[in-house]
């Protein structure tokens, strides 16, 4: 499993640390103490994760990963971020991170996590093909198309809609769906899953063999095929 890190973090200690930990599980570790240096070295040389670093100096995390992902760049990207509000992690996995974890973290599941999106981006597209109906979710090519026509989905669209074809034939509670899609404590409040269930809907129109996401009233939404 080990393979090429980058970590992208400009506190020299924490830096350390982890290429440190990173080394003694089996991976080829290489750093970069700012934004500039870190996307240099992503665009440069092909790495399995890059762990990156949300306050930094020159570019920022942010835009380090959205430099990224616009120069076509899928590399999976765990963020780190002293930031726990749920805004931030929003803005984190819009821009295209795969993952996000809040300072400070436990060091065996930053381990995990990484080991995790490294196991999945390995695995082949035809692997990871998910379909209901004649919905079809390629995670590895991020492409989803229905009845051979292609949707365009941000990021958090995207994984929304990975969960819920995973799940299909389930009911999904509120509470369940912003855990896992997007990894804070759900807030009754929030109506975060409510209008991103919109946007998929919409764009997913009437899909031609009737599958569609189907709201549970009172409890939260399952994705249902004929």
């Amino acid at each position: 499993m080990p393979g090429r890190v980058l970590i992208i973090e400009d506190d020299q200690n924490l830096r350390t640390f982890l290429h440190k930990a990173f080394r003694e599980e089996g991976y080829h570790v290489h750093n970069a103490a700012s934004g500039d240096d870190g996307l240099a070295q992503a665009l440069r040389d092909p790495f399995d994760c890059i762990v990156l670093d949300r306050m930094l100096p020159g570019l920022d995390g942010m835009q380090v990963l959205r430099s990224l992902r616009s120069e076509g760049q899928r590399t999976p990207v765990l963020m780190l971020t002293a930031r726990g509000e749920m805004n931030e992690r929003v803005l984190g996995l819009e821009a295209g991170a795969d993952d996000y974890l809040p300072k400070p973290f436990d060091l065996p599941e930053l381990l995990a996590r990484v080991q995790a999106l490294i196991r999945r981006a390995r695995m082949s597209s035809h692997d990871m093909l998910l379909r209901v109906g004649q919905l079809t979710v390629d995670p590895i090519a991020r492409r989803v198309t229905v009845a051979g026509r292609t949707i365009d989905l941000s990021p958090r669209e995207l994984a929304l809609l990975e969960f819920l074809v995973r799940n299909a034939g389930r009911t999904l509670s509120r509470s369940r769906i912003a855990e896992r899609v997007w990894n804070y404590q759900f807030d009754p409040e929030t109506n975060v899953v409510d209008v991103y269930v919109n946007y998929l809907r919409k764009k997913l129109g009437d899909m031609p063999d009737g599958t569609e996401i189907v709201t549970v009233r009172g409890v939260g939404y399952r994705l249902e095929a004929p």
